[in-house]
This record gives structure tokens, sequence and C-alpha cells, in this order.
């Protein structure tokens, strides 16, 4: 199982062709005003996630896990053989050699704290690649109505084991848990899995996000998903 990365916005940004429904347009202008203020903060000065190379192990129902930050000399080999996996490079589009890979990594490591790359170790074992990233400060929000502090996922389950039983939306599911504890000014968390990706939409819905709309990302038209800090009463 695997989820498609977020836009980097090196290229023009295009919105959305359908409306976003009324309920998440409330937010908005407060999101733009905070995203302004963290803006003339020196990134030096701000942590914009939290710490999460110190959010620590947390026990989920296939065992611990363990978002630990990716270190390139360490783990580009690793990240880079995943990334040439023919499942995950059909979304993720980063096959190619390790000087690829390590690009990419340096960039989300280098863009000021909006995005922490980690690999996820399951009971000791690394098992799959996960971005965090806030949201709010991503191109992605050009493309819906952000609210101060949301935070974004992107996944990939790295060997052809562990995918195709449960493990990715187990996962999902605690890292969102965990997003929600360690970042208590965070209220949603978001997604937005390529629409073609269907596997990858089920298992975020598993892990119990719900689809609010479709969008236009460069490169790809995505499904829009927040897992709510507050389960919304949909009767």
């Amino acid at each position: 199982m695997l989820l498609s990365p977020h836009c980097t916005g090196r290229r023009p940004l295009r919105f959305a062709t359908e409306p976003v429904p009324p309920d998440l347009l409330r937010g908005a202008a407060v999101a733009l005003a905070e995203t302004a203020a963290d803006s003339r903060i020196p990134p030096a000065a701000r942590d914009l996630l939290d710490g999460v190379g110190g959010w620590g192990p947390t026990a989920t129902p296939v065992g611990v896990f363990h978002l630990v930050p990716v270190q390139i000399d360490r783990d580009v080999s690793l990240v880079c053989r995943w990334m040439n996996d023919p499942v995950v490079a059909a979304f993720w589009e980063l096959a190619g050699p390790e000087s690829l890979t390590a690009l990419h990594l340096r960039r989300q490591i280098a863009d000021d704290g909006r995005s922490v790359p980690c690999l996820g170790v399951l009971d000791g074992r690394p098992m799959s690649y996960w971005e965090i990233y806030r949201a709010d400060l991503d191109p992605l929000a050009g493309h819906y109505p952000a609210r101060p502090h949301d935070t974004g996922i992107h996944l990939l389950i790295g060997g052809g084991a562990d995918r195709g039983r449960g493990l990715g939306s187990r996962l999902l599911r605690a890292v969102a848990d965990l997003v929600l504890d360690r970042r208590p000014a965070c209220a949603r968390v978001v997604a937005e899995p390529d629409l073609r990706n269907i596997p990858s939409i089920a298992t975020f819905s598993s892990a119990g996000f719900r689809s609010v709309a479709e969008i236009d990302l460069p490169g790809k038209r995505a499904a829009l998903m927040i897992r709510d800090r507050f389960p919304r009463d949909l009767s």
C-alpha cells in the first residue's frame, strides 16, 4: 500500500475545478493570517511540527512503531530501493539512481522545517517511508481552505511482503493519532491520494479519514481526505 507525495510547489498551482463543501470554508481567513505570521519568523526560531524526531515509539495493533527522521547518508540506499519498486514508482515517480532519491530527501529536509521525512520502524525494522508536513504552509493550501496547523501525511510501505495485509491502515491510524496527540494546535490531519490509487483511498478511509472533495494538483487529480481531531456528527 502506498500513498503518493504532495505537490512540491516548484511549478504553478491550479485550483480545484469543483466547489469545496461549505463547511471547509470556515477558518480559511484565519489560516491565511497565521501562515503569513509564521513566514515572518526565522526558521531557526520555530519548530513547525513540534519535534517529530522526539515523538518516540508508539504501541499499535501490529507492533511498536517509531517515526525516525531520515539521515540521508544512512538511509538513502534503502529509500532508493523502495522508490524503484514498480508499484511505488507508479505514484511517487522517483525511480532512478540514489542521487535522485537524495535530492528529494534533501529538499524535504531543507524546507525550513515544513516537512520531516522519516523511516517508519516497526518492531525495530525499517519498513516504510513517511513525510509529515505542514499542509497549511504547503502549496497544497492553495487548493483547499486550509486551517492553521493542518498537518499532512504521505507514506509508502517499502516491501511487497508488508503490503495487502492491513498494515497500512493500522499504521496510518496510529500516526494520525500521534500527530493529533503531539500537536495540540493541530485539529486536522490532511491527505490527498491520487484518485487512481483506489487501495490508498480505502486505506485512508479505514484509518478514519473522510473524503471531502476532489482537487486538481500538479500531476494528478486527488481526493482531499481529512481526519478530524473530534469525530464529526454525520447523522
